[in-house]
């Protein structure tokens, strides 16, 4: 099982790319809590030069409430992560696939729960 999902959007623009990417996921029910610009934190701190790389904190309140319920610890793995850079040819999109990153928690709930947000997420990036 792979961890993640992702899809090449022919786009060169990284902001363009970028809201794409949250209007698609609003319309699934997500926002989007918080984005990190590697590129920009990289540079800042350690001087790095890097390509655009930015990560987007994902989250369905209604699913996270869900999750939380189920599971008090579960907030660690919170919210889901999707992110875009640059690649040959656009803007890679790719979100982490939650199924895979809640293999070791053995809470059927909330199995069933990251099945409903995997299906969400892969649903978001077939759909760019």
């Amino acid at each position: 099982m792979t961890y993640y999902f992702a899809k090449t959007l022919p786009e060169r623009d990284l902001d363009a790319a970028e809201e794409r990417v949250k209007s698609a996921l609003k319309k699934a029910g997500f926002g989007v809590l918080t984005e990190i610009d590697v590129k920009a934190t990289l540079q800042e701190k350690i001087g790095a030069d890097f390509r655009p790389y930015r990560i987007l904190g994902a989250c369905n309140p209604d699913l996270a409430h869900k999750a939380l319920q189920a599971e008090d610890k579960i907030g660690t793995m919170l919210p889901c992560n999707v992110i875009l850079q640059e690649v040959e040819g656009g803007v890679e999109v790719a979100a982490v696939n939650p199924v895979a990153s809640m293999q070791a928690i053995k809470n059927p709930a909330l199995g069933e729960i990251a099945a409903t947000v995997r299906d969400r997420l892969k649903a978001v990036i077939d759909a760019l």
